[in-house]
């Protein structure tokens, strides 16, 4: 598939506004309650971890719309994937294991390291910060 090795700065753009879309709906729905968050899921929110909760939601709202427009792409993309690297170990980890497939924890770990790659890749093509430097 060399042929689409011409297309890969876009491609990673179209990753990095992807990937910060789905970030920052999960952050929408932390902060804003939109979407609305399923009630299974609320009940199952200790109340004194609503703090924690409000923190990675404030990181994913405006990490999610940083990395959206790709301005401070690779320090917001290096932040927000530390905030999964510690989601997944912290809470899905404790809901069932080791194994993502027991615990729910597929999506923290794929946004850890995509996250992670875009921090060492950059903004790619499309961005509105083209200078961003860690």
């Amino acid at each position: 598939m060399a042929w689409l090795s011409k297309y890969q700065p876009q491609l990673l753009s179209l990753l990095r506004i992807v990937a910060g879309l789905l970030f920052l709906e999960h952050g929408m729905q932390k902060i804003l309650h939109f979407p609305p968050m399923p009630a299974a899921m609320l009940a199952a929110i200790p109340a004194n971890f609503i703090p924690v909760i409000m923190a990675a939601g404030l990181i994913e709202l405006v990490g999610g719309a940083l990395i959206t427009l790709g301005i401070f792409t690779r320090l917001t993309a290096f932040i927000c994937s530390g905030e999964m690297a510690i989601g997944y170990w912290v809470v899905h980890f404790s809901r069932g294991g080791f194994f993502p497939a027991l615990n729910g924890g597929d999506a923290a770990i794929l946004f850890c390291f995509v996250f992670l790659f875009i921090a060492a890749a950059g903004p790619g093509s499309i961005a509105l910060s083209r200078s961003d430097k860690l």
